[in-house]
């Protein structure tokens, strides 16, 4: 079993859909002080439904908590942020045949950039994100807030060697796929109708060295020149776009396609 994380979550949106979801335990709601409004009230009411213990709190009890935090006027206290076993990511199956997409993140440590990037997970369809245990960002109450609570959408393994993670997975059929700038290979030429782990990089240093040899191919963003790099979640959107348009995702469908055998 995972060992979890206790967490706060902040804003309307992230709480109501935890209230709704279930899938963490909520034990309980701060509402700010003079909070009113027709969103307040539904939450007020899905905690009464869920017999989760509701509080009116100060501004500055607020502050204490989620200072710096566009928390809404309401938190929600959970026990912990239920993270998956990597063993359920490679299990949880695509659209078709060769559709698995997976996502790992090697080292990003700024939780904004965390949150961003699982919100961008979740639009595309992702089936699961990988994170390191250590130097990296976790999912935190701030975390979530940046993904408007679209974590719920997609499941989060985190695992303590990220390297031997993706070991695993390329024994099991997925392609390790790595972002990097100066690759010779643009994303557009890249075939991804396939089991696919795409991985992004730290912030600053981008793909670190023992990952790189684990991939079985880098690819690139083609652009311009005038800008070195992207922040990760808008070379996630990206990317990932390209693989739902090959895949055929808007029609329902995978378009037909020449796949090489998995292996080196």
């Amino acid at each position: 079993m995972q060992e979890k994380v206790s967490v706060w979550i902040p804003g309307l949106h992230a709480v109501r859909e935890t209230l709704q979801k279930g899938r963490e335990r909520v034990t309980a709601i701060w509402i700010r002080e003079g909070k009113r409004g027709d969103r307040i009230e539904e939450i007020i009411r899905l905690s009464k439904e869920r017999k989760i213990p509701f509080f009116v709190k100060s501004a500055l009890e607020f502050n204490a908590i989620a200072q710096n935090v566009h928390h809404q006027g309401v938190l929600a206290f959970c026990d912990a942020f239920p993270y998956a076993e990597l063993e359920e990511l490679h299990q949880i199956p695509g659209t078709g045949p060769n559709t698995g997409l997976l996502v790992a993140a090697d080292h990003i440590t700024d939780e904004g950039n965390l949150g961003a990037l699982i919100r961008t997970c979740a639009f595309f369809g992702v089936n699961g994100l990988i994170l390191p245990k250590d130097r990296s960002a976790q999912v935190t109450g701030k975390v979530i807030k940046r993904s408007a609570g679209t974590h719920f959408h997609m499941s989060i393994a985190r695992v303590v060697n990220l390297g031997r993670a993706l070991d695993i997975l390329s024994r099991k059929g997925f392609w390790i796929i790595g972002a990097a700038g100066e690759s010779p290979h643009s994303l557009f030429e890249f075939d991804w109708i396939r089991d696919v782990v795409l991985v992004f990089g730290n912030e600053g240093v981008g793909l670190s060295p023992s990952i790189r040899n684990k991939c079985d191919e880098l690819i690139r963003i083609p652009g311009s020149g005038t800008v070195d790099s992207l922040n990760v979640s808008v070379a996630a959107g990206i990317i990932l776009s390209e693989v739902l348009r090959q895949r055929g995702i808007e029609r329902g469908g995978n378009p037909a396609g020449h796949l090489p055998q998995h292996g080196p």
